[in-house]
């Protein structure tokens, strides 16, 4: 009851109200439902928030959204100082709510608040927080989650995600927040729109003058659509083919069944597109468009490219194009080893991180690229300290671009990175597990691992094993019941004609290496 009470919204005290009702008559389910609401405070990671959007301490709300606020705040200003705070939103359900509650308590505490006019995507509100010089930036997205869900993104005044100890020291700032109705608020926010300055700074992206090229494009129902197409424009790419029953922003993502580009049937509609317009790459954004995926022609129809594959062809084509004094470029260790050859080969500094972008963008001073497995891509980090699709989308058709020019494509690229340094094949194993299952099995594997492996232990909870071209990270997820697992295998080609059979060879050893995985993992 007290909960309920202190809930600053009528529409949850309602809600939860209802449910509390039902329990109290034994409605089936009911006392179940109230138990999982109120079961403890939705946890802030270093992503921040994310959750169902619900009524009552464990979901997203407008309580829960002000009690976060007020511990950030209070974080923020431990020293004395305050200054500009940066708040944007996706069109989730929630998202314009959460957003004007976050942007009146920071008012509320002191703080120079700007909110971004629209929904726009993530990496918009990463670059409005270095172009502003703020001190720290909100985003309410749940990026790719399913429809349900809404979440609560915070960036700080270098740009980039929360990284240790912040995160933990801001969880405990907001358990001492106050109830709900009790935080100070205040309507003195102003506008800023930063989306002008974006587009431009994105525009400049392209390092190569070719232009000609045929696009297909989704936001998959989310905010990066107008945005995309706009870059998209302004770099001189025109031919822009947008997937119409995806193109304008819907929380209830109806043509997709989970709205995340990694997802089996996500990128049909795409595929369907391309295929009709003769477009030479397709792309897809996630619904806040921070992440970018790729899809190019074979002879076998349309393919989608690896996380992986399309991670090393933005970091080869920006090292390729030069400009830079003693680059650095970074990826993470269950991403594919081929970034590290690429980077010597042209004479520039590597560095592999533990899994996130809190640590790639850390990765070490003259940063040019960093990339993850996970579709996300950091392309120039002076602007976005964090994985931006919508420039990442840009610099993809400058790549395909100039090998169309040339009368070549992405695959053609991706061929000659393999005879130059080798296939490397990769894949992803997910097993699903109740949390403590999930630690058990991560725990046994850890605590025994499998014979003929050189182990390493990056992180408590991360084993990495690796034997003769081949390596295998196992940790548990730290956002769902599910026990990972990344696979590589690395076959060497001795010349262009030679490739075929290494592919082949690498294949037989990356389905043998899958089946040995399942066992260990899961005996």
């Amino acid at each position: 009851m007290r909960w309920i009470a202190d809930d600053p919204d009528p529409a949850t005290r309602t809600e939860l109200q209802r449910v509390l009702a039902a329990a109290m008559v034994g409605t089936a389910g009911a006392a179940e439902e109230l138990a999982d609401r109120m079961s403890g405070m939705l946890q802030f990671g270093t992503a921040g928030l994310r959750g169902p959007v619900r009524a009552g301490p464990s979901g997203m709300n407008v309580a829960v959204v002000q009690r976060a606020t007020a511990g950030l705040a209070a974080w923020l200003a431990r020293g004395g100082e305050r200054g500009t705070v940066v708040v944007g939103r996706d069109a989730r359900h929630g998202s314009e709510a959460f957003a004007t509650a976050a942007a009146r308590v920071f008012a509320g505490a002191g703080f120079d608040v700007r909110v971004l006019p629209e929904p726009l995507p993530t990496p918009v509100l990463a670059f409005a927080v270095r172009g502003l010089g703020a001190v720290a930036g909100v985003q309410i997205t749940a990026s790719h989650n399913p429809p349900a869900d809404n979440g609560y993104k915070v960036y700080l005044a270098d740009g980039a995600q929360l990284a240790p100890p912040s995160d933990a020291e801001i969880e405990a700032a907001i358990s001492g927040a106050p109830a709900a109705v009790a935080i100070p608020m205040s309507s003195a926010v102003s506008e800023a729109d930063v989306t002008e300055a974006y587009l431009d700074r994105v525009a400049r992206l392209p390092r190569g003058p070719a232009r000609q090229l045929r696009v297909a494009l989704t936001p998959m129902h989310g905010v990066g659509g107008a945005t995309a197409v706009h870059a998209l424009h302004r770099a001189g790419f025109t031919d822009v083919h947008v997937v119409a029953a995806q193109a304008v922003p819907d929380p209830d993502f109806p043509t997709v069944s989970f709205p995340n580009p990694e997802e089996p049937g996500a990128t049909d509609a795409l595929l369907a597109l391309a295929a009709e317009t003769g477009a030479d790459l397709a792309i897809a954004l996630d619904p806040d468009a921070d992440r970018c995926a790729l899809a190019v022609p074979t002879s076998a129809g349309w393919r989608m490219l690896s996380g992986d594959e399309t991670g090393v062809l933005l970091g080869d084509h920006l090292l390729r194009s030069g400009g830079y004094t003693d680059p650095l470029v970074a990826t993470t260790v269950v991403s594919s080893s081929m970034l590290r050859a690429v980077a010597a080969a042209h004479g520039a500094r590597y560095a592999e991180t533990l899994t996130g972008f809190k640590w790639i963008v850390r990765g070490g001073p003259g940063l040019v690229y960093g990339y993850e497995e996970a579709l996300g891509y950091c392309v120039d980090p002076d602007a976005v300290r964090d994985k931006d699709g919508i420039a990442a989308a840009v610099l993809a058709c400058d790549l395909a671009a100039g090998l169309k020019a040339a009368g070549l494509g992405l695959q053609d690229r991706l061929d000659e990175l393999a005879v130059a340094h080798g296939v490397h094949l990769t894949e992803g194993i997910s097993l699903r597990m109740e949390p403590a299952e999930r630690d058990a099995a991560a725990a046994r594997v850890r605590a025994t691992p499998p014979d003929g492996w050189e182990t390493e232990f990056p992180a408590p909870d991360v084993l990495v094993l690796r034997r003769a071209g081949e390596r295998l990270v196992v940790r548990p997820s730290g956002t769902e019941p599910k026990l990972k697992a990344y696979l590589e295998v690395v076959e060497p080609v001795t010349d262009k004609a030679g490739l075929a059979e290494a592919k082949t060879k690498a294949e037989a050893s990356l389905t043998a290496l899958s089946k040995e995985t399942h066992h260990l993992l899961n005996p």
